[in-house]
């Protein structure tokens, strides 16, 4: 098995048209290798969103190849692209991204119901129950606590057994407190089940607990993959 499960190669993106057209990518070759955390790091507006993005295949490519979990996903449909995701990629956000009209064992449930698996709402019962929401399966977003809503959203991520989790800067929106309690939950998850971790953050306490971390500077990788000391 390729110990390299994203692989990024010579990428470049374009954002928006004409004049007002924003060179986000310029050339960026990435590898990140199976079950390590990887820290993307890097003043604001460098790309660093952006290239979680097109690793999750959320944003189309201009050139370069991306290949994710032995996948080239740059090459699939959009359909075809969703459902790759929908099995081997999950995704947190600073800002939960939960249906507010759902429970929180819905808002885990029903991405697996849409991928066609069998035992939807145990298996979200199961993940809820596992970042310390056993009680909370009823509660809608609107009554749950930030750390809570990001809990779930931990939840539905690992809930299809994925090989990668990327995070958008997942303790932006917690307090200091509420944020350690989500990155061990998420570090510690990620180890067990040897999920490859990628995420952005500002927080360089955060980016320290990676096994590595790349610096992005105007749209390109500054400094490849430098060993940190800390690891998860």
């Amino acid at each position: 098995m390729n110990a390299q499960v994203i692989e990024l190669k010579n990428v470049s993106l374009r954002l928006g048209d004409g004049a007002s057209s924003v060179h986000v990518l310029k050339g960026v070759s990435l590898t990140v290798e199976r079950g390590h955390s990887t820290a993307i790091v890097g003043p604001s507006g460098s790309g660093k969103s952006t290239l979680l993005m097109v690793m999750a295949g959320l944003e189309k490519i201009d050139s370069g190849e991306v290949w994710i979990a032995g996948e080239r996903i740059d090459q699939l449909s959009e359909d075809a692209v969703a459902s790759f995701r929908g099995r081997s990629v999950g995704i947190v956000f600073q800002s939960f991204h939960l249906i507010p009209n759902m429970t929180a064992l819905e808002n885990v449930a029903v991405p697996l119901e849409l991928a066609g698996h069998p035992d939807a709402f145990a298996v979200a019962e199961r993940e809820l129950a596992l970042v310390g929401l056993k009680d909370r399966v009823t509660h809608y977003p609107g009554e749950l606590s930030g750390g809570e809503q990001q809990r779930v959203a931990i939840a539905r991520a690992l809930a299809p057994q994925p090989a990668i989790i990327i995070a958008d800067e997942p303790t932006g929106n917690l307090d200091q407190t509420t944020g350690r309690t989500i990155a061990d939950l998420l570090f510690s998850t990620a180890a067990e089940r040897g999920t490859t971790l990628v995420l952005v953050t500002h927080d360089p306490a955060l980016a320290a607990r990676c096994d590595r971390q790349v610096t992005m500077r105007s749209g390109r990788i500054e400094e490849p993959l430098a060993e940190t000391a800390g690891g998860a």
